[in-house]
């Protein structure tokens, strides 16, 4: 095994646990944290495959900002430890479900047609391209995306200010 696979594995194996901690952790917080760790492993990822730009928009922009955001929204609102326990049976049942549709869904499509791999032909894009391209063609989804962002912002401004006013004046809507 080769230093590069070792990365590779040791990148693998810690994006794993991280998301697994992530969606396990019962406290919001700890899995934020554990998310960036796993967005962070991601963005080593593509870099160590030798896509720097993604490596960089995916640790600003999904474990910068994003996660930021998610934090800040975590935190306005308060969100209490869920009171009723939903059985580790019921949530394994479904997570079993989804992994064995998934890896059947793979299996399919790699052996449905064996003799028709390609080789992947090697794309070098620089930020200028990718920002005009992003911004041309696929700028309505940039603005939706922007403003859902900004809706569930303003909805944690909202719920927070209101769950203040309760605390203060005693009144309960």
């Amino acid at each position: 095994m080769t230093l590069y696979s070792g990365f590779f594995y040791l990148l693998a194996v810690i994006i794993t646990v991280a998301t697994a901690l992530t969606i396990t952790s019962r406290n919001l917080v700890y899995a934020v944290i554990y998310l960036v760790i796993s967005f962070l492993g991601t963005a080593l990822l593509f870099y160590l495959l030798g896509a720097p730009m993604l490596a960089a928009l995916e640790a600003i922009i999904y474990a910068g900002a994003i996660m930021v955001l998610f934090l800040m929204i975590i935190m306005l609102i308060q969100v209490d430890e869920q009171e009723g326990v939903v059985s580790l049976l019921n949530q394994c049942f479904f997570v079993i479900a989804v992994i064995g549709t998934t890896f059947s869904l793979v299996m399919l499509l790699l052996y449905a047609n064996p003799g028709s791999f390609l080789p992947l032909q090697a794309g070098m894009v620089t930020p200028r391209q990718f920002g005009a391209f992003i911004f041309q063609r696929y700028w309505l989804a940039v603005e939706v995306v922007s403003f859902l962002l900004l809706v569930a912002l303003v909805g944690a401004l909202f719920l927070s200010r209101s769950q203040s006013k309760e605390a203060t004046y005693g009144v309960k809507r």
